[in-house]
């Protein structure tokens, strides 16, 4: 079986030295982008304080959202609360608002944007380091491409903003080798767990997604499917009536 294999072959006792230990260079700590695409600088991200035991209390998954769109302001906290930036420590690590296995952070984040006030709909990737928005494309038809690549799930083009998160493999990979894998698929749901909570704190509901196709979503976003593919993604809106 693949999967028992995989656990097998990420145990510690086939671990050989990391490229971290063999004093490589290590990979930057945020993806490099290239030239081209708007650049959205995002607003203060601070908010109010809710008790957590109530917010943990009502979360729960919900895939149906009303028309109306979100504010940046509240996308920017959403975003902060899930991949901000608290220090950079020099050049070797960030930390960050969720854990990460060695500080190594090797999450990426997209965004499908469909009702953002302030943004136009498209593909947007953030950029945590500057606590910005870079443009990736903003062609019409990309949210329904991205919806079947998600298996036709409805509330992938019904939420008001869908996270996508990707792993850059070597970023983590330079420290921790085959069993920084592992540490790539725990660090996503840090991520979403958290996108769960500070949603819930200011009103919105959140969907958590794994499957997808992941050959087409990976071509969607520029992806090769190898130093970088995308694991995990969540739909996000204001709470709709009806069925969830």
């Amino acid at each position: 079986m693949i999967g028992q294999e995989f656990i097998k072959r990420t145990k510690y006792r086939y671990m050989v030295p990391s490229d971290q230990e063999r004093k490589l260079p290590q990979p930057p700590l945020e993806t490099f982008l290239e030239e081209g695409g708007e650049v959205i600088p995002l607003p203060d991200s601070t908010e109010g304080i809710t008790d957590l035991r109530s917010l943990i209390d009502s979360r729960t998954s919900i895939r149906n959202y009303a028309d109306a769109p979100i504010s940046l302001q509240d996308l920017s906290y959403l975003l902060w609360c899930t991949q901000g930036v608290k220090e950079v420590v020099g050049t070797q690590a960030t930390l960050r608002t969720v854990p990460s296995a060695g500080a190594r952070h090797a999450i990426e984040t997209y965004l499908l944007v469909n009702r953002v006030q302030g943004l136009q709909p498209g593909l947007y990737r953030y950029r945590a380091l500057e606590h910005q928005l870079h443009e990736l494309t903003l062609f019409q038809g990309i949210a329904d491409q991205v919806q079947e690549a998600c298996l036709d799930q409805w509330h992938i083009t019904g939420s008001a903003v869908t996270f996508i998160w990707s792993a850059t493999v070597y970023r983590m990979t330079w420290r921790y080798g085959e069993r920084g894998y592992r540490y790539l698929f725990l660090d996503a749901g840090h991520v979403c767990q958290n996108l769960y909570l500070a949603a819930e704190s200011i009103g919105y509901g959140v969907c958590a997604i794994a499957a997808f196709d992941d050959d087409r979503l990976n071509e969607l976003l520029f992806l090769d499917g190898k130093d970088e593919f995308v694991l995990y993604l969540a739909t996000c809106g204001v709470k709709g009536r009806g069925l969830e």
